[in-house]
């Protein structure tokens, strides 16, 4: 009736490449089948039994049915006359089961041809909800963590990693263009999410675009984190091209800022190659919203920062010729600095001062004095 050897390869393979339970398989084509056979053989009211055994590759198909004197409807009832010799043994209301397998027989190549149609998107849809099953209990307990991960394999868009022997896909709407996905490299994967509603498939979603990455991997490399010695208040981040930390210390001989960026800048460097060379900028949260704001603004020098007549609105102003660096490309800079402040802040460039003005004059004339460069034949 069926391809019992197909079936026991197509369940070992399966098992070995999704690290799926045997049993748990045979569970999923046993469904498939009683889906099949109750669309092509029976009716969907039907109460379908189907045992497969893997090792001696015997089917059962049965049919649950009530015991009546008049039978309403053949799919679910049988009378005392249908069972005929047997009908002594049993009441009315009993529940019996039927076995209809070597009905089954007498059509096999059918029910095979049509068992393998049917059953295919149904064993499809209950691996893949297995999996989500197997990655759920892998990451349960560990959302808001980092997790040091290997690219296994990379097809187009699509980024696999493997995780414990497990294969973990990172979707296209968390990944960053600027990390290289290339197989064997490592990198750390942000555990955004992981839920499980009642009556519904359980979530994972792995990130390497959250904002909350770039403290998580911070307290990989910064064990004063862990103890609490140093916070990070706040965060913002364009992912793939700067992140903005507000760290603060309760201990007043601790410089929070210098403690993230460590000896030589080594801790800082350490991050930014975690994050393919990302920009990051680390600021002190000194408590005055105007010291924070000016900081915040980095690379650009500030002079001052004034309140304005809004509430939460400030103006930064900057020296001449210190706007490019205060907007940052895009905007980006003063838009982070928004951001992590939480101010909607201006920026006022003072005028240019005498002293500028000079040496403006002084380097056009300079350029203009440059000896022409001319190319020797």
């Amino acid at each position: 009736m069926l391809d019992v050897q197909k079936i026991q390869a197509a369940i070992n393979m399966i098992a070995a490449e999704k690290k799926l339970p045997k049993q748990k398989l045979v569970e999923i084509i046993e469904a498939a089948l009683k889906t099949a056979y109750k669309k092509d053989f029976g009716d969907k009211d039907e109460n379908v039994n189907v045992h497969f055994d893997l090792e001696s590759g015997e089917l059962e198909v049965s049919v649950e049915k009530t015991v009546v004197k008049v039978v309403e409807d053949p799919h679910t009832e049988i009378s005392f006359e249908d069972l005929g010799d047997d009908a002594d043994g049993f009441s009315e209301g009993d529940v019996i089961e039927i076995d209809v397998t070597d009905e089954l027989d007498t059509d096999g190549d059918v029910f095979g041809r049509i068992a393998s149609q049917a059953a295919r998107q149904v064993i499809i849809q209950k691996v893949a909800d297995s999996e989500k099953e197997k990655i759920y209990d892998l990451f349960a307990g560990k959302e808001g963590e980092v997790i040091n991960m290997r690219v296994d394999i990379v097809e187009g868009g699509k980024v696999i990693f493997d995780y414990n022997g497990n294969q973990v896909v990172l979707p296209r709407s968390e990944q960053v263009s600027r990390d290289s996905y290339v197989a064997d490299n490592r990198l750390y994967l942000y555990v955004a999410e992981v839920s499980k509603e009642e009556n519904m498939l359980p979530k994972v979603i792995l990130s390497r675009k959250r904002a909350e990455l770039v403290p998580a991997i911070f307290a990989e490399y910064v064990p004063e984190i862990a103890e609490e010695v140093v916070s990070i208040d706040a965060v913002v981040r364009h992912p793939g091209v700067k992140t903005k930390l507000l760290v603060s210390s309760s201990y007043e001989e601790v410089d929070p800022a210098g403690t993230l960026i460590g000896q030589k800048g080594m801790r800082v460097k350490a991050v930014m190659e975690e994050l393919s060379g990302e920009k990051i900028d680390i600021v002190p949260n000194s408590g005055d919203i105007r010291d924070v704001i000016a900081r915040s603004l980095t690379p650009a020098e500030v002079v001052r920062v004034e309140a304005g007549e809004e509430e939460d609105s400030y103006t930064a102003y900057i020296p001449f010729g210190e706007r490019a660096k205060a907007v940052g490309r895009g905007g980006i800079n003063v838009h982070l600095a928004s951001e992590l402040t939480g101010c909607r802040i201006s920026l006022e460039e003072l005028e240019q001062t005498e002293e500028q003005k000079q040496e403006e004059v002084q380097q056009a004339a300079n350029d203009n004095n440059a000896p022409e460069h001319k190319d020797v034949a």
